[in-house]
């Protein structure tokens, strides 16, 4: 294991594309601090994955939407891996259910989860990364909700459309600091959530995205790693779209009838 690797803090990253995430900067030579809310088990299977690939990982416990908790987690990260190079806002939640039957408790929980939670985390890494002197990457995981309209995805809609202006509001600010903010907003990627979601999902989203096939957590990993390299280091307050062309497509599998 290397002690002079650069680390990455990912939130939510006990499954789904997290995972994929932590995977995928381990096997470009990251160390990774996985972030988990619930999902302890998770967390330590991710953690697993990443020193196989001989990177050292950290596993940390935070609910990304509340202060204290975030506050404390960077706390921990300070003191066992001592520095953060990239913070990758992974972190979310979803609420099905329309506009009229959406409970306030729900549309909370989505927009503290989801919108909140990048504004905390990427505060303390920010303020981590500006003690270091060293610049530094955060890296926002976003949606077709950026921009599109799902119904009866109300909450997490607002939340998505809310962290692209953060993104770029972020990069703006922290520019200056050497800290790059970029957004990356997948398509229709097959992992263990959006599987339960269709009874064939693949079949569902693969015939009406351009390139014919869903996503997988490799292809979002592909452009954080990129993104959070060297290569990218004139490129900020960006949005990439990885979803082979789904939200650019003239075909658009809802109706306002759905």
């Amino acid at each position: 294991m290397s002690n002079e690797a650069k680390v990455a803090l990912v939130t939510g990253a006990s499954k789904g594309i997290g995972r994929g995430i932590a995977y995928g900067l381990a096997s470009a030579g990251w160390d990774v601090a996985i972030n988990y809310n619930r999902d302890q088990a998770g967390a330590e299977a991710t953690a697993a994955k990443v020193e196989e690939s001989g990177q050292r990982s950290w596993i940390l416990q935070a609910d990304a939407g509340f202060g204290d908790q975030v506050t404390s987690m960077f706390d921990k990260l300070r003191a066992d891996a001592g520095r953060l190079d990239l913070l990758v806002n992974n972190a979310g939640v979803q609420t099905f259910a329309s506009l009229l039957d959406l409970d306030e408790e729900d549309f909370d929980r989505t927009i503290r989860t989801n919108l909140k939670g990048c504004f905390l985390c990427s505060q303390q890494a920010a303020r981590m990364m500006k003690e270091q002197g060293a610049g530094g990457a955060i890296i926002n995981i976003g949606s077709g909700a950026n921009k599109q309209p799902f119904p009866s995805l109300v909450d997490y809609c607002a939340s998505k459309g809310g962290i692209e202006n953060l993104t770029k509001v972020c990069a703006v600010e922290l520019g200056p600091l050497s800290i790059r903010v970029n957004c990356v907003a997948p398509g229709a990627i097959e992992i263990e959530r959006t599987k339960l979601e269709a009874g064939d999902y693949a079949g569902t989203w693969g015939p009406i995205t351009p390139m014919r096939r869903v996503g997988q957590a490799k292809d979002v990993a592909a452009v954080v790693v990129f993104l959070a390299s060297d290569a990218a280091e004139f490129t900020t307050g960006q949005t990439v779209y990885v979803d082979g062309g789904l939200w650019t497509a003239a075909q658009w599998p809802y109706s306002s009838d759905d």
